[in-house]
C-alpha cells in the first residue's frame, strides 16, 4: 500500500481511479439519509471525501464531528461539483479522535477569534497568511545569504534605549533592571567592525500605547547593517529586498494570494526603482488630501495612510527632521536640520513597513545628539567606543515583518498577519 499523500499531491488526473491514503481534519460535513460527505483538510489543501451506506463504516462517519482528526483510504474520483474538481469515495475510515463541539462557528466577533486564536489557525485564512509568512522569512535569508551578508543575533536584553525610553518594556534582571529590545541597531554597529555586511531576524519589543491596525508590542524584525554604505545607497538595498521577497511570495504562493483575494497582477507591477520624496513633500500630500500638519509633524498611522493611499507602488520618504528621529541617525552635513534617513512606505494605505538610514560616525556628533534627546552619554559608552576606535560611515534599516505580510496579503489588520499577536491589551492566548 502506498503512503499517505498531502491532498494537494492528489488533486491531479494522474490518481484518478488510483487508491489514496490521507489524513487530516474534518473541516465541514454535510450528512443525507444514505450518504455522508466530509470535507477534509491538511496543511495544503481540502478534498471532498464520500462514505456511502453500504460501507462498514457509515455510522461511523455520521458520529464524526467538525476538527475530528482520521485517516481514510479510498479511490480518487473526478467531480466538477467538488471542491477543486475531485473527490473520494471512501472503503476504509479510521478516526483518532472525535471533536467536541467545535467553538467556532460562521458568525462570530473579532474578539472571540482572538480569544480562540489557538483554534482559529487551523482556518483556510489563517493557514493562507501563515504560508505566505513562511515564506516571506525564508525569502529573507535566502536574498541576504546570496547577496553575501552573514547572519547574526543580538541580546534581547539591554541596559539602554535605542527607540526612545517611553516605549521600553522594563524587566527584572536578578538585582537590576534592564529592558526588552526595541532593536538590534546598537549592537549591529558594533558587529559591522568585524563582519561589514550583517542581518538579524528576531523580535523586537516595544511599549507603544497604539491601537492602530499596524501596531503589535512584539514583532519579527528583519535588520541590516552595512559598512562604507550612505543613506541613497541603503535605500537601492530595501527595494531590492522588497522586490525580492515580492517576487518570492507570488512564484511560492500565488494560490494562497489568490485565496486571500489578494490582486497578483498589482503586485507583479512593483519593480525598482521607488519614488523618493523628502518629508516636506510628504507634508504638502497630506495637505492636500485634508490634514493639516506642519513641518515638524510626526506622521503616524493616520498620517502615512493618507499619504500612502496617493501611491500605487512602495514609496521612500527622506531627510525628516531632526527631532522627529532617533539618536543615532546622521544629521545631513550639508543640511543640520535634516536627517539622513528613510521610511519605506508600502502603497493602498498601508503606511511605514521599513525604516532606515544612515548612522553618525563621528564621536562628538553622536554626544551631541545623544544630550540633545535628553539621554545620558554614559549609558551610551560601550557604544560610543565604536567612534573612537576606526569608525566608519555605516547604514542599515529594519522591515517589520507583520507590516509587510499585512500589506502583501492586503490584509485588514496586523493582528492578522501573526499567529498570536501580542497588543497593548492582548497577551492570551
Amino acid at each position: 500500500m502506498s503512503e499517505f499523500k498531502k491532498i494537494d499531491e492528489v488533486l491531479d488526473k494522474k490518481y484518478v481511479d488510483k487508491v489514496i491514503k490521507l489524513r487530516g481534519w474534518v473541516y465541514r460535513k454535510r450528512e443525507l439519509k444514505d450518504i455522508v460527505f466530509l470535507i477534509i483538510r491538511d496543511s495544503s489543501n481540502i478534498i471532498q471525501c464520500i462514505v456511502k451506506k453500504e460501507n462498514e463504516d457509515f455510522e461511523k462517519a455520521r458520529k464524526i464531528t467538525t476538527e475530528s482528526s482520521l485517516e481514510i483510504l479510498g479511490v480518487l474520483k473526478e467531480d466538477k461539483r467538488a471542491p477543486n474538481g475531485y473527490e473520494i469515495e471512501v472503503k476504509k475510515l479510521n478516526v483518532y479522535n472525535i471533536a467536541e463541539r467545535f467553538p467556532i462557528t460562521k458568525d462570530q466577533s473579532k474578539e472571540f477569534l482572538l480569544d480562540v486564536r489557538h483554534l482559529w489557525i487551523r482556518s483556510r485564512k489563517m493557514n493562507s497568511v501563515l504560508k505566505v509568512r513562511s515564506t516571506v522569512f525564508s525569502a529573507i535569508r535566502e536574498f541576504f545569504t546570496k547577496n553575501g551578508y552573514y547572519e547574526v543575533q543580538a541580546p534581547s536584553f539591554t541596559k539602554a534605549a535605542c527607540e526612545g525610553g517611553a516605549t521600553l518594556f522594563e524587566v527584572k534582571y536578578f538585582d537590576e533592571k534592564v529592558y526588552l529590545t526595541q532593536s538590534w541597531q546598537l549592537y549591529a554597529e558594533a558587529m559591522i567592525f568585524s563582519l561589514e555586511k550583517i542581518f538579524c531576524i528576531a523580535p523586537s519589543f516595544r511599549a507603544e500605547k497604539s491601537r492602530t491596525r499596524r501596531h503589535l508590542t512584539e514583532f519579527w524584525h528583519a535588520e541590516c547593517e552595512e559598512a562604507w554604505k550612505g543613506n541613497d545607497e541603503i535605500m537601492e538595498t530595501e527595494e531590492k529586498l522588497i522586490c525580492y521577497l515580492i517576487k518570492r511570495v507570488i512564484e511560492e504562493r500565488k494560490k494562497e494570494l489568490e485565496f486571500l483575494k489578494r490582486d497578483v497582477t498589482f503586485l507583479e507591477k512593483i519593480k525598482p526603482p521607488f519614488p523618493r520624496i523628502r518629508y516636506e513633500e510628504a507634508i504638502d500630500i497630506a495637505n492636500k488630501n485634508g490634514l493639516n500638519l506642519n513641518y515638524k509633524s510626526d506622521l503616524g498611522a493616520d498620517e502615512e495612510r493618507v499619504i500612502s493611499n496617493q501611491f500605487s507602488t512602495p514609496f521612500f520618504i527622506h531627510h525628516y527632521p531632526k527631532e522627529l528621529k532617533a539618536f543615532y541617525h546622521r544629521p545631513d552635513p550639508k543640511d543640520p536640520e535634516h536627517i539622513l534617513c528613510n521610511d519605506l512606505l508600502a502603497p493602498e494605505g498601508y503606511g511605514e513597513i521599513i525604516g532606515g538610514g544612515e548612522r553618525i560616525w563621528e564621536k562628538e556628533v553622536l554626544i551631541q545628539r545623544i544630550k540633545e534627546q535628553g539621554l545620558n552619554p554614559k549609558d551610551y559608552e560601550w557604544y560610543i567606543d565604536l567612534r573612537r576606535y576606526g569608525s566608519i560611515p555605516h547604514a542599515g534599516f529594519g522591515l517589520g515583518i507583520e507590516r509587510f505580510v499585512t500589506w502583501i496579503c492586503k490584509l485588514p489588520h496586523i493582528m492578522d498577519s501573526i499567529p498570536f499577536p501580542r497588543t497593548i491589551n492582548r497577551f492570551y492566548p
